[in-house]
C-alpha cells in the first residue's frame, strides 16, 4: 500500500519512515515548506515517475529551513523512497493572517492546531491523492485505533508517551480522513523513537525538537505582528481587577492571559495578565488566583466520533501542556460547547483549543472564546 509521508527533517518523521518501510509499506517523502523560497526544479529520487521538486534555498526562510529540506532529502536518499519537496507559501499565509487577526482580536491563537488541520494534513491528503496514495502519515505521538465492529469510525487517543502526546493538535483534523491516517511513532516513547533512528543509522537521531512556533523562530510575536501587518493602534490602560487605572501599555498585541513578566509596570508581589478587553483596549492585571475560572465556553466544534450525547462527563485539556482536568460538557447548539470544571482551572485563554477527552480517546474540541 502507497503511503506519503510529511518529512521535516527531524527525528520523529524520519523514523516513521523506517518504521513504515519494516511494515511494508510504499513510502512516499513530502516535505511541506510554508515560506518563500527560490523555486528550481530538480529530480526526485528513487521515482519512477519523477515530479518536480521545488528545491530549498540556501538560507532559513520562512517556517522550515534549508537545512530541514536537506535533512529529509538526506533521509529519503538513505532510505531509498521517493522525495518531493513542494512550496506551500500561499496556504501557509492563511495560518500567518489567522495568528495576527486572533491576536488583533485580543485572543491568543495556536497556530500548530491550524496548521494541521489546513496545511499537514488537508494539502498532504490532497497531494496523496495525485499520486495514488490511500494513506497518509506524519511523526505525531498520538494513536489512531480501528473500531473492530466496523460500525464506527476510527478512534484517535493519546500517546502512551505523556511527555510528548500530541493527540490535542490533532482535535480539528477531518474526522472524514482518520481512516486514511497512520501515526508510526504514536505507540512509542521519544527515546525509543531515537534508539530506531540510530540503529537505521539515521544522522538526525540526536537531532533536537523544534520548541517555537515554527514562523517565529524568534519568538517575538508582537515583533512579527507589526512586521507582517504594520503596528496596530491598539495601546491603552492597565488595569487592575477593580478597573482603577495602573498606567498604559503600548499595544493589547504584546500580552497573553497569565503573563507575567513584562508588564510594563513593578509591582511589590507577582502580578499576572488575567483579561484583555480589545473593545477598551485594556489590559487587566490581577493576582494569580484572579486567573481561576469554574467554565469555558467554545465555538467552531469539531468531533471526532461519532453520537456526541448533548450533555456528558469528560475530562478536559485546555492548552498544549495543560493536564486534563475532570469536567461536565454541554453542547448548547451545534456550534457552541459549555465545559464546567469540577475544580477552576488556571489560565482558561480565548482562542485557545480545548479538547476533550473520554479516558484515552479523543472526543472532539472547539475553540475557547470566553
Amino acid at each position: 500500500m502507497r503511503v506519503v509521508l510529511a518529512m521535516s527533517g527531524g527525528v520523529d518523521s524520519s523514523a516513521a519512515a523506517v518504521l513504515l518501510q519494516q511494515q511494508g509499506y510504499e513510502v512516499i517523502g513530502l516535505f511541506m515548506r510554508s515560506g518563500a523560497v527560490e523555486e528550481t526544479v530538480c529530480a526526485t529520487t528513487a521515482s519512477a515517475n519523477p515530479l518536480p521538486v521545488i528545491s530549498a534555498a540556501s538560507h532559513k526562510q520562512g517556517c522550515c529551513s534549508a537545512s530541514d529540506a536537506a535533512d529529509a532529502r538526506r533521509v529519503a536518499d538513505q532510505l531509498d523512497i521517493p522525495f518531493h519537496a513542494l512550496n506551500f507559501k500561499d496556504a501557509f499565509g492563511r495560518i500567518k493572517d489567522y495568528f495576527v487577526d486572533e491576536y488583533l482580536a485580543g485572543r491568543t491563537p495556536n497556530p500548530c492546531v491550524m496548521c494541521n488541520n489546513w496545511l499537514k494534513f488537508g494539502k498532504l491528503w490532497d497531494f496523496a491523492r495525485q499520486v495514488g496514495a490511500e494513506k497518509i502519515a506524519t511523526g505525531h505521538y498520538a494513536r489512531i485505533v480501528d473500531d473492530e465492529t466496523g460500525i464506527h469510525r476510527p478512534r484517535l487517543m493519546r500517546g502512551p508517551d505523556p511527555a510528548k502526546d500530541q493527540s490535542y493538535v490533532l482535535f480539528g483534523i477531518d474526522p472524514d480522513i482518520l481512516s486514511r491516517i497512520l501515526l508510526p511513532v504514536g505507540t512509542y516513547t521519544k527515546p525509543e523513537i531515537r534508539d530506531y533512528a540510530r540503529q537505521a543509522g539515521l544522522r538526525v537521531a540526536e537531532k533536537r525538537d523544534s520548541q517555537e512556533i515554527c514562523f517565529i523562530p524568534d519568538q517575538d510575536y508582537a515583533g512579527f505582528l507589526e512586521r507582517y501587518r504594520g503596528t496596530p493602534d491598539n495601546a491603552g490602560d492597565l488595569v487592575d481587577t477593580a478597573g482603577n487605572v495602573l498606567g498604559q501599555h503600548p499595544g493589547y498585541h504584546h500580552y497573553t492571559i497569565g503573563q507575567r513578566k513584562r508588564l510594563g509596570i513593578t509591582f511589590g508581589a507577582p502580578r499576572y495578565v488575567v483579561a484583555i478587553e480589545p473593545e477598551t483596549r485594556r489590559v487587566v492585571i490581577g493576582e494569580k488566583e484572579d486567573l481561576d475560572r469554574p467554565a469555558l465556553t467554545a465555538h467552531r466544534l469539531n468531533w471526532l466520533v461519532d453520537d456526541v450525547p448533548k450533555t456528558f462527563r469528560c475530562r478536559a485539556q485546555i492548552r498544549y501542556r495543560h493536564t486534563a482536568a475532570p469536567a461536565n460538557a454541554t453542547i448548547v447548539d451545534e456550534d457552541e460547547l459549555r465545559v464546567e470544571f469540577d475544580d477552576p482551572q488556571s489560565g482558561i485563554t480565548p482562542g485557545q483549543a480545548v479538547v476533550l477527552y473520554d479516558e484515552e480517546t479523543v472526543l472532539g474540541g472547539g475553540w475557547i472564546s470566553t
